[in-house]
């Protein structure tokens, strides 16, 4: 999941190649989910969070050490990067604990409720404004979730809860990246929060384990070291690696077009983990989720088509503030306080 600034104009000539890095992204993002998927119960899911954190910032640091200028390891806004951190680490650990028990389809599809969600807070906390058809297309977003975890229906499972808190925690370290704005580079955040996951998620594994009474249903969060063979190895490894070429392909896109243009592809993530879970193991969604989907992938479209037509009749380069999320990775914001797409 990933905010961007670009103040390149829709008629970018390399828009297309941003459109193909951003699909390629939710691509490998699709991967890197069902690795994890894959590895749940053989490996806990603190070791597979921990795994990533650290191929992710074996990557990062050498990255940050050579281009240095802007990127740098060291920043004065560490307090707000480390809460983003444990929102970051604590809220796609609930995601990733809700996969022995839901479809990818469907655990998808309750997490992308974040950019509704983020939207309010922006409201109640940034003060940006919403009109009647920014708030008309968040109920339906909205209307959307209720339909995909369908409470009340016979089906109801209380897990469907913990990607709907993914989706929260995950939209309010997002508010906190647009109060961030352009102060850090999109390096050095990132190198944080995956840094500092890797090193929360054991804390958080242990509080987990001390304070909930699980059942054996809940094996994949057992608190254990378990020594991978030389197959986990090598699924560990790629998992690290292809979260992270995900992450560089998508903030590709953000470098070289608007990002008006790419945020509606970033919902290419659905149907990629809907057909994947079908073709890998028979997942096939339920009609509510099906619905539910469209719903919040409408209503997402939708604000995309606002913002880009606000940014027209104000004669501005596209909006920046657009939200764009891939699940399992921090957010990247460069924000403007005078976006105009804060008066929809």
């Amino acid at each position: 999941m990933t905010i961007a600034a670009s103040f390149a104009p829709v008629q970018n000539p390399r828009a297309i190649e941003g459109i193909a890095c951003v699909v390629a992204g939710m691509w490998l993002f699709v991967g890197q989910d069902m690795l994890i998927k894959e590895l749940l119960g053989a490996q806990p899911l603190w070791m597979l969070i921990f795994t990533r954190a650290c191929v992710s910032v074996a990557i990062l640091g050498p990255l940050i050490a050579c281009l240095g200028e802007k990127h740098r390891f060291f920043t004065a806004l560490w307090p707000i990067h480390l809460v983003r951190a444990a929102l970051f680490t604590s809220g796609f650990a609930m995601f990733y604990a809700a996969f022995p028990f839901m479809g990818l389809a469907e655990v998808s599809t309750i997490f992308f409720s974040a950019p509704l969600f983020t939207a309010v807070l922006a409201a109640l906390f940034l003060g940006e404004r919403m009109g009647r058809h920014r708030i008309g297309a968040l109920a339906v977003g909205f209307l959307g979730m209720l339909t995909a975890m369908a409470p009340g229906h016979g089906s109801f499972q209380w897990v469907a809860l913990l990607p709907l808190l993914c989706a929260l925690f995950y939209a309010t370290s997002m508010v906190l990246t647009r109060r961030v704005g352009d102060g850090e580079s999109s390096l050095t955040m990132s190198l944080w929060t995956i840094g500092f996951s890797g090193l929360l998620i054991w804390p958080i594994g242990w509080l987990v384990n001390t304070l909930v009474p699980f059942g054996p249903e809940f094996h994949h969060l057992r608190l254990e070291f378990v020594m991978p063979d030389g197959a986990q190895l090598t699924k560990l490894t790629l998992l690290g690696l292809v979260g992270m070429g995900g992450y560089i392909l998508v903030n590709r896109a953000y470098q070289v077009a608007s990002a008006s243009l790419i945020a509606p592809f970033d919902y290419s993530y659905l149907p990629f983990a809907a057909v994947a879970a079908y073709l890998f193991w028979g997942e096939v969604p339920e009609l509510r989720t099906l619905a539910g989907m469209t719903l919040i992938v409408g209503a997402g479209l939708y604000l995309g088509y606002r913002e880009l037509q606000a940014a027209r009749r104000a004669k501005v380069p596209a909006p920046v503030a657009e939200t764009v999320f891939a699940t399992g990775f921090p957010a990247i914001a460069e924000d403007t306080e005078d976006s105009p797409a804060r008066g929809l």
